[in-house]
C-alpha cells in the first residue's frame, strides 16, 4: 500500500468544492467551482479518506479490529507469531499549526 498517496489521493465522501487557483482562472468561467473528487493535501477529509484506506487495507489482508480498542489491529496465524499494529489516535494525521517537526516513526 503506499501510503503517501493513499493520504494525498485517498476518495472522500462529503461534496467539497474549491475555488479556482489564483493564476490559473478560466478566463471563460471566472466565477467557476470544482467539485473535488480525491482528498488533496490540506482538506479536513484527507486524514478521514487516509484512516478508512488504511483500515480497508489492513482488513483485508486478514488484520482484526481490536474488542476493546477499536484502533488496534491484531494478526494471529497459526506457525507464526502475532502481529499488532495501534493506530494513534492522540496525534491525528492533521497540519501542525504551529510548522513544527512532528516524529516520522509515529505512524
Amino acid at each position: 500500500m503506499d501510503v503517501k498517496s493513499a493520504f494525498m489521493y485517498g476518495t472522500i465522501e462529503e461534496e467539497v468544492y474549491v475555488c479556482q487557483p489564483p493564476g490559473f482562472e478560466d478566463p471563460n468561467y471566472p466565477d467557476q467551482v470544482y467539485k473535488v473528487v480525491k482528498a488533496l493535501y490540506g482538506l479536513l477529509q484527507a486524514p478521514r479518506a487516509w484512516y478508512e484506506t488504511l483500515v480497508s487495507y489492513l482488513l483485508e489482508n486478514g488484520f482484526q479490529r481490536g474488542k476493546i480498542d477499536q484502533t488496534l489491529f491484531v494478526k494471529k496465524q497459526k506457525d507464526r507469531k502475532s502481529a499488532s499494529i495501534l493506530i494513534d489516535t492522540e496525534k491525528p494525521l492533521l497540519k501542525d499549526p504551529n510548522g513544527e517537526d512532528v516524529d516520522v516513526h509515529t505512524y
